[in-house]
């Protein structure tokens, strides 16, 4: 019978010890590198909790959900209303973006002050559709910005766990309700000034609808950073949605009735602008800030 190397001639076994093995040339690293802490880590680990909150929290994951169905309720049940009141001809122009417009629009709407030109574009006396006038008013962002702040509130009021249908029904109803008064006095304040222009209700539903991404942010950045980064992103996007409107109603062309001359009908209804561009700031803290906590 052979004999193992590691036998010996009596059958006894000796044990061989194995050689250490040698230190690795390279770390290993499959695990991930190890985290390295930057320069502000209270700030950066209340950020990532606060995501991981907003996130994983399925009370928010539920409310967003409920949001999300009464958002398409609503939008369908608006869409059926409208085909019976509205031509939809005319509605189609203020839905004609494409992706390239509305990212322009939102980048204009949040640092409007560097844009030069704010004159409408019209083709043979007829406006230019948005996707091919940055100027032109759109509904489309409007409409998704007011669905998107409803899938925010659900979500705000699921972490704070005081979500619930009423509290989202009346959320939605009351941003709803304010820029339906503020398209009404509007409306109301031209008439009784007897100024004329080319503003029809689509063109001041889209202005009033213009705060709703103020308000996404606004929340977004209060849901994150807390109070201190809310209000510093309200100050801002007021600023900047305030100086929008004045910039973009100002262009609008007015036409008298015979009541007067054309310079006051122009003081009059720069009146109106600005008392447009100062309700912004306060309807979307009325909007937002008992959501933010």
């Amino acid at each position: 019978m052979a004999y193992h190397s590691g036998y010996g001639a009596q059958g006894s076994k000796h044990r061989v010890r194995a050689a250490p093995e040698p230190p690795p040339l390279f770390d290993d690293t499959s695990g991930g590198y190890p985290a390295q802490p930057g320069p502000f880590p209270s700030q950066a680990s209340d950020v990532a909790f606060n995501v991981n909150h907003l996130l994983g929290d399925p009370m928010a994951n539920m409310a967003m959900a409920y949001g999300s169905s009464i958002a398409t309720q609503g939008k369908d049940m608006v869409h059926k209303e409208l085909h019976r009141f509205v031509s939809m001809n005319k509605l189609k122009h203020f839905f004609a973006v494409d992706t390239s417009y509305v990212a322009r629009k939102l980048g204009l709407l949040v640092f409007p002050y560097t844009h030069q030109n704010w004159e409408v574009q019209y083709s043979r006396d007829v406006p230019l559709p948005p996707r091919q006038d940055l100027n032109a008013p759109d509904l489309y962002i409007p409409t998704m910005a007011f669905i998107t702040y409803i899938l925010l509130a659900g979500m705000a009021l699921g972490i704070q766990k005081r979500f619930s249908p009423e509290v989202l029904g009346l959320c939605a109803s009351t941003a709803l309700v304010w820029v339906v008064i503020e398209v009404l006095a509007l409306l109301l304040g031209l008439y009784l000034a007897t100024v004329r222009s080319d503003l029809s209700t689509f063109h001041l539903l889209a202005y009033s609808g213009y705060k709703y991404v103020g308000m996404i942010l606004s929340m977004l950045t209060g849901l994150l950073f807390g109070s201190d980064g809310y209000y510093v992103a309200l100050a801002w996007t007021s600023a900047a949605l305030m100086y929008f409107i004045v910039r973009s109603l100002r262009m609008t062309s007015v036409g008298t009735d015979g009541v007067g001359g054309p310079a006051p009908r122009q003081r009059l209804q720069l009146y109106l602008t600005l008392a447009e561009a100062a309700f912004q700031p306060m309807i979307i803290y009325w909007l937002t800030f008992h959501l933010v906590r």
